[in-house]
């Protein structure tokens, strides 16, 4: 009904007797009308926590939203359920924005300042990604209306996509290419400050490596039985005295899946999960085929047979100056959050609870930090995206300052106001600098011409992934 009614209210205001050009100054007032709608809308999404791949509901949301705005939809693209393309207009430029809607698994929390796991959830908002779907559907149906209000022509596309933590979804998109004739992608972060940097992050590659052994009861017959969880642990023994020699950027993690039932039965199967991050694609792909050695040998060492799944993979984030500049300064003119007396009493609360404090959370969330180059050590699947078109992201104060993300403490902040507030920062900041996308071909011009010289004339698009099929059950 919300959608139904802003659709309404939209459609009214461009009514070809009512039609009137729109400025920059009406898009943001458009967004502070509808503030409190979109706020709804991601509070919907937190209250769903869908994981990667089984995001229906919020997946659904979005598009009705969208829908509602006369965008054209295209679900399940990619061979992914729960992806889709909302377009708007026609021809060039095309200019998209990026949805993110899954959330974690093994973490929840009530909308409190102090550790409250939920009772009924076992998944949560940990990374904000409820956030950035709804800010990323008000940034573009704000600039639809824009579009329309001003005849601008062009296509401008919101991507719909699914399961980033850990699931790849936007390689699988870039993979069938759903972005090869788009001219420059805009995408947002939350976070616990507000930024627009040059910034990149790491390559990441994943598996589950699965070890097959001969059942037996450890004590009446060990001699009989061959350990999958003895190969694990050798496994996990050889890849940790392995952490010495890799280069100091290179990140590897790993949890144990599955180690067998009962002491006294020999396990004849076990499985580890790995991930493995490095900031250059070529490195990490190198550090792969050693783990890969450590998995073959621990097999080779306790009788048993290995097999392995690569779950997910991505580039690092190519980034681009040019865009980049452009964001940090509709960021500046946008401001930060800012903190009613309720938001900073929350805020002050949970601030509590961090192991790093800032000596102003209201300052500190109203601060647009400066424009800096920022070796993120995380890792998305937007770096695919920006391999193949330019792409610009920012990040907003949707936490409280000190926050770390995978928290619950973003979580908490994410079912306030403080989230929704630094929501819409997002929201504005990306509609105007899709805009100025819009109106300036220099300006993606000069991205392109950038974009280029940082990928390289030899550069040939492979992803990390290889060509596998999407792991649609992975978070079951």
């Amino acid at each position: 009904m919300a959608g139904l009614l802003r659709a309404l209210a939209l459609g009214l205001l461009l009514l070809p007797g009512a039609a009137m050009a729109l400025d920059d100054e009406d898009v943001l007032a458009w967004l502070d009308r509808e503030q409190e709608q979109y706020a709804a809308l991601a509070l919907a999404l937190w209250d769903e926590a869908e994981l990667g791949y089984l995001e229906t509901e919020s997946s659904g949301l979005l598009q009705q939203e969208l829908a509602a705005a006369d965008f054209r939809i295209e679900t399940g693209v990619a061979g992914l359920p729960t992806a889709f393309v909302a377009s708007y207009g026609s021809g060039e430029p095309v200019i998209g924005i990026l949805a993110e809607f899954d959330a974690l698994p093994g973490i929840s929390q009530t909308a409190a300042p102090r550790r409250e796991p939920h009772p009924d959830k076992h998944s949560g908002h940990a990374c904000g990604h409820h956030l950035f779907g709804a800010g990323s559907t008000a940034a573009a149906v704000a600039v639809r209306q824009w579009m329309e209000a001003n005849n601008i022509p062009g296509t401008l596309r919101l991507y719909g996509t699914p399961a980033e933590e850990g699931g790849s979804g936007k390689v699988y998109m870039v993979r069938a290419g759903l972005f090869d004739d788009v001219d420059s992608v805009l995408v947002w972060h939350p976070a616990d400050r507000n930024a627009a940097d040059i910034a990149t992050t790491l390559a990441n590659k994943s598996a589950r490596f699965r070890f097959r052994g001969i059942a037996s009861h450890a004590a009446v017959a060990p001699e009989r039985g061959r350990s999958a969880l003895d190969a694990v642990e050798a496994m996990n023994y050889m890849a940790n005295l392995m952490r010495e020699h890799m280069p100091q950027e290179a990140r590897m993690h790993y949890v144990i899946t599955s180690g067998g039932s009962a002491p006294n039965v020999v396990p004849d199967f076990a499985e580890s999960f790995y991930y493995l991050r490095h900031p250059q694609a070529a490195t990490l792909e190198q550090l792969w085929s050693r783990l890969l050695e450590t998995a073959e040998g621990a097999a080779l060492g306790t009788g048993t047979e290995m097999e392995l799944e690569v779950i997910h993979g991505n580039h690092s984030v190519l980034p681009n100056e040019t865009l980049a500049s452009a964001m940090h300064r509709r960021l500046t003119m946008v401001g930060g959050v800012t903190y009613d007396a309720a938001d900073l009493a929350f805020a002050t609360e949970l601030a509590e609870s961090l192991a790093s404090r800032e000596a102003d959370l209201a300052a500190a969330a109203a601060r647009i930090e400066p424009m800096s180059l920022l070796q993120g050590m995380g890792s998305t699947d937007v770096g695919d995206v920006s391999w193949t078109v330019p792409t610009a992201e920012m990040r907003a104060a949707t936490w409280v300052p000190g926050t770390a993300p995978h928290t619950w403490q973003a979580i908490a902040a994410g079912g306030t106001a403080i989230g929704t507030k630094g929501m819409m920062v997002a929201a504005k900041t990306m509609a105007l600098t899709a805009i100025d996308l819009f109106l300036q071909p220099e300006l993606l011009q000069a991205a392109r011409a950038e974009f280029e010289q940082r990928r390289g004339t030899d550069f040939e698009y492979r992803p990390l992934l290889g060509d596998r099929e999407p792991p649609l059950d992975y978070r079951r």
